[in-house]
């Protein structure tokens, strides 16, 4: 792994510290959140969209413990460290970390995020978090491209054998 993507993927302890020096710099942060368990093009729109909001762009990814309680047995198909790996070489991600929780709430209030992005399968009354995000100062945002992509779909489409 390359030093600068090592430096990306952070303890929980550290995301506090790294958020605390880029608010001293007067950057914003959002927050992205997601099981990233195979990552394809919806999951590439949604973390650009998420850095156009602006700032420094933190992706928290679901341990495997909570993809398993999210997704079932079978899943998560690669380790957490590998996907965290994965989104800290592209270039919209600021920082990574992996939380145990099913949702990120915990994440939220020890970061306090100016916006929490979300994909397009959420509306922004419906995002889980919203309460704590507002409590926060922060804003919920929808963002990415239409939900036409799913690993659960692509992993069950190449599961089924298609007919000729």
């Amino acid at each position: 792994m390359s030093a600068s993507v090592h430096l990306k993927i952070l303890s929980r302890d550290q995301l506090r510290e790294r958020v605390a020096e880029w608010r001293r710099a007067g950057a914003r942060v959002t927050l992205a959140n997601g099981c990233f368990d195979l990552l394809h093009v919806g999951h590439v729109r949604y973390l650009h969209a998420a850095k156009e909001l602006g700032g420094k762009l933190v992706v928290a990814v679901n341990s495997d413990a909570s993809v398993r309680a999210l997704k079932g047995e079978g899943r998560p198909l690669m380790l957490a460290e590998e996907r965290a790996e994965i989104l800290s070489a592209l270039a919209d991600v600021d920082a990574v970390v992996i939380f145990p929780e099913n949702d990120v709430r915990a994440i939220i209030r020890e970061i306090c995020p100016d916006f929490h992005a979300k994909g397009t399968d959420y509306t922004a009354e419906g995002v889980p978090e919203r309460a704590e995000v507002e409590a926060c100062g922060g804003r919920v945002a929808i963002v990415g491209d239409p939900k036409d992509h799913s690993a659960t779909e692509i992993i069950r489409s190449r599961l089924t054998p298609r007919s000729s």
